[in-house]
């Protein structure tokens, strides 16, 4: 890609930044107007000043029959496809921002989404299931010096605290710090959530006692260069539960596409299965529209 073309990728994550979005959609954005771009030059397109709406266009039919790269013989899903469309509506709306008054306008586009199918990738664990995954804690990291091994290990406990027992979203539970705790009131402050929108969630007691346990036992004793709760990088807390599963022996759990907002769909089935109301559920997983709500009826 150009040097002209990486200037103005940054720029335009700046700007996007200061819209106030979370890293997950900053990290689409960049990645969707990187793959832009590429297409451009690959049609000789090697200047902004040269975008037309027929390459916005010719670039959206290119995406709509494009090979998905992960599943061999399938094309990219709805909602890949959305993800680069916003990408490309905001990237347009910064180029006018900027300045560039030839560029094209936002097209809005957006591909109608399959519930049915959403339903069917969601993943969701049982009850026991986290119990068990929980209880495997220990038994992770034993080839690494005991220092190592507790970090990471009180790191897995935060990632249920937070995840399961907060019902947090990725980017929610990476953000967060101490200060956004107050044992007092027991909950958690959740600041420009999905949306923009802040929220507080409640606090059970088992998990009022493990965040207890790691702010004050573990974290306070750290010097590190941030204030965020997690000591490690936004990818490495993922690998953290993938570890977990690895070295879990019940068969099922090992079957399963276990990631951080699997935690997050569990808690949600189990506050249903137990009788909580949809909407109560809505305002502690910060849900806009009962609509996304609505899901977990359907995977009971």
């Amino acid at each position: 890609m150009n040097t002209s073309y990486k200037a103005i990728v940054n720029e335009f994550i700046v700007w996007i930044d200061t819209l106030g979005y979370s890293d997950s959609i900053k990290y689409n954005c960049k990645l969707a107007v990187n793959e832009f771009f590429q297409w451009l030059e690959q049609k000789q397109i090697t200047g902004i000043n040269q975008l037309t709406d027929k390459h916005i266009a010719d670039y959206h039919a290119f995406l709509e029959t494009r090979p998905n790269m992960r599943y061999k013989g399938r094309l990219l899903s709805s909602a890949h496809l959305n993800k680069n469309y916003f990408a490309i509506d905001k990237f347009l709306e910064f180029l006018q921002q900027y300045g560039l008054t030839s560029a094209p306008i936002p097209t809005n586009r957006r591909m109608e989404v399959n519930q049915e199918a959403q339903i069917l990738k969601i993943e969701t664990l049982t009850q026991d299931e986290i119990k068990t995954l929980y209880n495997c804690i220990p038994d992770t990291y034993q080839t690494l010096l005991f220092e190592q091994r507790q970090r990471n290990q009180y790191e897995l406990k935060l990632i249920f605290a937070l995840y399961y027992g907060c019902g947090l979203r990725r980017s929610e539970g990476y953000k967060l710090t101490a200060k956004d705790v107050d044992f007092d009131k027991k909950t958690v402050f959740v600041q420009q959530g999905k949306g923009y929108k802040d929220r507080i969630v409640p606090m059970s007691t088992g998990v009022y006692n493990q965040l207890q346990d790691y702010v004050y036992n573990f974290r306070s004793r750290l010097k590190l260069n941030h204030n965020r709760l997690f000591i490690n990088q936004d990818q490495v807390i993922y690998l953290r539960i993938k570890h977990l599963q690895k070295i879990c022996n019940d068969p099922n759990i090992r079957a399963k596409r276990i990631t951080l907002h699997t935690l997050r769909h569990s808690i949600a089935t189990h506050l249903l299965q137990n009788g909580m109301s949809l909407e109560n559920i809505a305002l502690f997983l910060g849900h806009s529209s009962l609509d996304s709500t609505q899901i977990y009826t359907h995977l009971i």
